[in-house]
């Protein structure tokens, strides 16, 4: 029960890896507030955990979203410990087709989305005596692939505002902490990366959702009471 006791925000969790830090934030003890742009979707993984959950549905890009589901959940569970920024928007293209609208849209929900909440949830963690916040990367933060310019540099961005949300909120005790998953088997995985998981991930296979939430839950913990403003790849040792 390394979660007992706590109330953690998960966003993007009405399906993927979302859901499964949900249930497994759930499992160890925590009240999950668990949102999601699907609203069917999030109540589905509220619903399969029980009193221990509560969904809202919820656009990250909106601000005033953001203040509605902070409110909810002190209403519900009277403070918030953990924030775990999992929402994203996976978008490829190509630059010569990247435009304006689609480049404003990825940050909004990548970088501003993940802001916002970080904002939202300061003064109540910073109330409750501190807290952790869970930024969501990608591998493609550390590398490149062509045809996802605009996914690529809105994952950049969430590094340096982890980097820089730790130095900010260190003084309240706020950990910010990035971590990056790399081929983790979901709904959303590339069928090819899947099929060639033996000769592209040095491991030889994709990882689990599991294995991933495993980490999710141990940065969200106490027993990483002094990691903040680090970065972890959890990716097979795909990027060394």
């Amino acid at each position: 029960m390394k979660l007992a006791g706590k109330v953690a925000i998960i966003t993007g969790a009405g399906s993927g890896m979302g859901a499964d830090e949900a249930r497994m934030f759930a499992a160890e003890g925590a009240k999950v507030v668990i949102t999601d742009i699907v609203g069917d979707a999030c109540r589905k993984v509220a619903a399969e955990i029980g009193e221990s959950a509560i969904a809202i549905e919820h656009d990250v890009a909106d601000e005033a979203g953001w203040s509605r589901v902070v409110a909810t959940a002190l209403a519900q569970f009277g403070k918030i410990d953990i924030l775990v920024n999992n929402a994203g928007l996976t978008k490829s293209d190509t630059f010569d087709n990247t435009d304006v609208a689609f480049m404003r849209r990825m940050l909004d929900v990548n970088i501003i989305g993940s802001f916002l909440g970080m904002k939202a949830v300061r003064g109540p963690m910073k109330d409750n005596g501190g807290g952790a916040i869970i930024n969501i990367a990608s591998g493609l933060a550390f590398t490149s692939l062509p045809g996802y310019f605009a996914y690529g540099v809105s994952k950049w961005g969430v590094r340096g505002m982890t980097r820089l949300g730790a130095k900010e909120l260190a003084p309240d005790n706020i950990r910010v902490v990035t971590l990056t998953p790399g081929a983790i088997e979901t709904p959303s995985l590339v069928p090819a990366v899947r099929e060639n998981a033996a000769t592209m991930i040095p491991m030889g296979r994709v990882g689990g959702a599991d294995e991933f939430a495993r980490v999710v839950v141990f940065i969200a913990s106490d027993d990483a009471s002094y990691v903040s403003g680090a970065e972890f790849l959890i990716d097979g040792a795909m990027i060394c």
